[in-house]
């Protein structure tokens, strides 16, 4: 029962989040709000006018967020599980990176620092790289030196 009852609600809640995601449903919002306010004389944009709008409003944002995040929590365990399987099927990648999201705080800093440290080593030794590029292909006099790695194909 409790698992139908949870495979209902996420069959319910993919389902609003996109249909509220719609421009339909912003134009449907956005004709509910033009309403409200042209009755705005009608009710002498009394307490109760007032009243209306705010509550439905504050009913509808609220019920909204559990949904939105319970898509996202759904879409945000999908996109893990595909990196997940990238890393997994590719040799050179470390497996011990599979299950880094559960990891400490602390585990994640140390990580994102030595991720850092290979990008900025591996960016200066690109710099370099694109410096000799640049030397080999226009020298001082302007004339293009080609590359020997193409035979012979002009660019």
């Amino acid at each position: 029962m409790g698992a139908r009852l949870l495979g209902s609600f996420q069959k319910f809640a993919r389902t609003v989040v996109r249909t509220s995601g719609h421009p339909m449903a912003f134009g449907l919002a956005s004709g509910v709000v033009v309403i409200w306010a042209l009755t705005g004389p009608l009710f002498r944009f009394g307490n109760t006018w007032l009243l209306v709008i705010n509550t439905v409003a504050n009913i509808i944002t609220f019920l909204m967020i559990f949904l939105i995040r319970n898509a996202q929590n759904r879409e945000s365990e999908a996109v893990q599980l595909k990196l997940d399987e990238l890393i997994r099927a590719t040799k050179a990648a470390q497996n011990t990176l599979l299950d880094i999201e559960e990891l400490t705080e602390e585990d994640l800093d140390r990580i994102k620092a030595r991720f850092a440290r290979l990008a900025r080593k591996a960016r200066d030794e690109s710099s370099a790289g694109l410096a000799e590029l640049i030397r080999r292909e226009c020298p001082q006099d302007g004339t293009i030196v080609p590359d020997k790695s193409t035979s012979g194909v002009s660019r």
